[in-house]
């Protein structure tokens, strides 16, 4: 069953089992109520006529007709009947004794053990009556004796009358709770329901791999900071998977290319294409393509390492200069070759850090390799350390083409190439950024770039500051 439905069938079970309340419970509480109300009204009457009446002061005929008239009086208030009975049952005297009309003057079978045996008593009076009445007692003493009771009987519709009426209320007001139940109902069906259905529906064209669902829900509070984080996930899962495409097609196209040229050359050799005294170069060809599939395997095994949760740094304390000054000295070779020359300027004799030193030798590795690929012949690359504060701020900048402001924002995604660095650069993977984001990162700490085209690019990034004790 759906949401909605089930929250429709509660709310209709809710009304029928607040009515079955309303008409059982409530009307019995009601009922208990106003009877005991009634009787405590009709039992301080009560106790206020016997305590007048044995005074002693109602002698007389007159006095006694007096009486009877008081009685009417506070019967006509009470809605009941008074009566002033004997021990015996024999009426003394009664409010509905006036006028002429004269009252039954005995009750057969009277027993006031019949009024104790609670707060009141419901009883017809001896068949005096033709319906329930409700019935109080209370004893007339003198000299510290019993000698009469004072009995107040009241018709029990009277209270039941009140009773309906109190119950109509109830109805009412419980239909008024009810309606609002419903407009609270209907504005959680409004406001609740449907954008949680928006939700659910959204999730299941996601799940199906349509992210180009529009997913639209206004407001600042929870829903709309959910369809936000559904937005914006839904848009990452949809550039991920762009991306995954970008990185399918890349890692093809460059595997692709040398293994053609390897299978090209060698079936040459192979058929005798190519003549004995030319195969030597070619294959020096297929070995440089092998060189360029190995290094890329490599790099990519690297970046999966990353990738992993389970990488760990072998965080240590060393001097930076001189980790500097080793990664420049393997590129003395190809530097002389390609007519480039080092410029260090580094910060005092030693500079230590702490970080992992076989990684941070990759990351200049790294950038010293991207910066020879791309100067110019016979131009300098400048590296250089400066302290501020407790960070050290290394900088690798060359003078070659730099890089186009399109492509700034790209660099550091795996296999990506500028439109210019592709026909220069035939040995890169486009994976060595890449691996230097990821190992800067790792050590939480920031790398940036500053480029201009055809003036030159320089690479940034920070390292922890480690002051040794003199």
């Amino acid at each position: 069953m759906k949401l909605l439905q089930k929250i429709i069938l509660g709310y209709i079970i809710f009304g029928i089992l607040a009515f079955i309340t309303v008409a059982v419970f409530t009307s019995h509480q009601n009922e208990t109520y106003l009877r005991e109300h009634s009787a405590a009204s009709l039992k301080k009457e009560a106790g206020l006529i016997a305590s007048d009446y044995g005074s002693g002061n109602y002698t007389s005929q007159f006095q006694l007709n007096n009486l009877q008239e008081r009685l009417a009086s506070i019967s006509d208030y009470l809605e009941g009947d008074i009566y002033v009975i004997d021990q015996q049952g024999e009426i003394i005297t009664s409010s509905i004794e006036r006028s002429g009309i004269k009252a039954p003057q005995q009750i057969n079978g009277f027993d006031i053990l019949d009024f104790s045996d609670g707060y009141y008593t419901i009883t017809d009076l001896y068949g005096r009556y033709s319906e329930p009445v409700l019935c109080i007692y209370t004893p007339v003493t003198k000299n510290y004796l019993v000698n009469s009771y004072i009995l107040i009987c009241k018709p029990v519709s009277q209270i039941s009358g009140i009773q309906s009426e109190l119950l109509n209320i109830d109805y009412l007001t419980l239909l008024i709770v009810y309606a609002i139940s419903f407009l609270v109902l209907v504005l959680y069906i409004l406001f609740i329901h449907r954008p949680l259905k928006k939700l659910k529906d959204a999730a299941m064209h996601y799940n199906n791999g349509d992210y180009a669902y529009p997913l639209s829900i206004s407001g600042s509070g929870e829903l709309g900071y959910i369809a936000a984080s559904f937005n914006y996930m839904t848009h990452e899962l949809g550039t991920l998977e762009e991306d995954q495409r970008k990185f399918v097609s890349n890692i093809s196209h460059d595997f692709r290319s040398p293994l053609t040229s390897i299978k090209g050359y060698a079936q040459a050799i192979s058929d005798g294409t190519i003549p004995p005294e030319f195969q030597k170069k070619y294959l020096n060809v297929i070995i440089f393509e092998t060189e360029r599939l190995e290094k890329l395997t490599q790099n990519l095994l690297e970046l999966n390492k990353y990738g992993s949760n389970g990488f760990l740094l072998d965080i240590t304390v060393f001097d930076l200069n001189r980790c500097i000054k080793m990664a420049v000295q393997t590129f003395e070779q190809i530097s002389r070759e390609k007519q480039i020359y080092f410029n260090l300027i580094l910060t005092g004799s030693e500079l230590y850090t702490e970080a992992d030193e076989s990684k941070i030798h990759q990351v200049l590795q790294n950038l010293i390799d991207n910066a020879i690929k791309f100067s110019r012949p016979d131009s300098s690359i400048e590296i250089e350390t400066t302290v501020k504060k407790d960070k050290i701020f290394v900088s690798v900048k060359d003078h070659g083409i730099g890089i186009p402001k399109d492509s700034i924002g790209k660099i550091w995604e795996r296999f990506y190439k500028t439109d210019v660095s592709r026909g220069k650069d035939k040995k890169g993977t486009g994976l060595g950024l890449s691996i230097v984001k990821e190992i800067i990162n790792a050590h939480h700490e920031n790398i940036n770039v500053i480029s201009t085209l055809d003036v030159g690019t320089e690479f940034i990034f920070t390292l922890p500051l480690v002051r040794k004790k003199s």
